[in-house]
């Protein structure tokens, strides 16, 4: 009998410690929260610098040198030049530190920027921070004003460069002239 109550007493700490650390997710039409993160690049980008300015794409994957993340950013590196055609700003993003983005940046030799955001706080801001304490692979598409115009939640690594500069055209992102 002592058992059950020690058993039950654990689900219930479970429970409750897990409705504590429910994540509150951006929606479509709401603001990208704010951010200020370093690049692998050793560039600091912000959202209020392309506010008015620029759409954003920022692809999160959860851990440099892992075998989708790596599919992942090579499908973008491979899609350049049709994401170039953009006016946007794109990136990948991780909760990696940024030695270890630049690292695997320069492995893969990426001609994009992958954010860091190793205290996670941007992350929790979007809501994409996942149970295990690193990023869920999701992709944010931001208009010029700001505003969350579209998440993507089910990323297929090997194509998500293409599938991308499809998504951006679907929601009427300009291109260059």
């Amino acid at each position: 009998m002592k058992k059950v109550y020690v058993l039950g007493a654990m689900l219930l700490s479970s429970l409750l410690l897990m409705s504590g650390t429910a994540r509150a997710e951006v929606k479509v039409g709401d603001d990208v929260p704010e951010f200020k993160l370093v690049g692998s690049d050793g560039k600091t980008y912000t959202s209020e610098q392309f506010k008015g300015k620029q759409a954003i794409v920022i692809a999160w994957f959860p851990k440099a040198f892992t075998g989708g993340c790596t599919k992942e950013c090579k499908s973008m590196r491979e899609a350049g030049e049709t994401l170039k055609q953009f006016e946007v700003a794109y990136f990948t993003a991780s909760c990696d530190d940024v030695k270890k983005n630049m690292d695997f940046a320069a492995s893969l030799d990426l001609d994009y920027p992958i954010l860091s955001d190793p205290d996670k706080s941007f992350a929790k801001a979007l809501g994409c921070l996942s149970p295990r304490g690193v990023s869920s692979r999701w992709t944010y598409y931001i208009g010029k004003d700001g505003k969350i115009l579209h998440i993507d939640k089910s990323v297929k690594t090997a194509s998500h460069g293409a599938d991308i500069a499809a998504q951006m055209e679907k929601l009427g992102i300009a291109k260059k002239n």
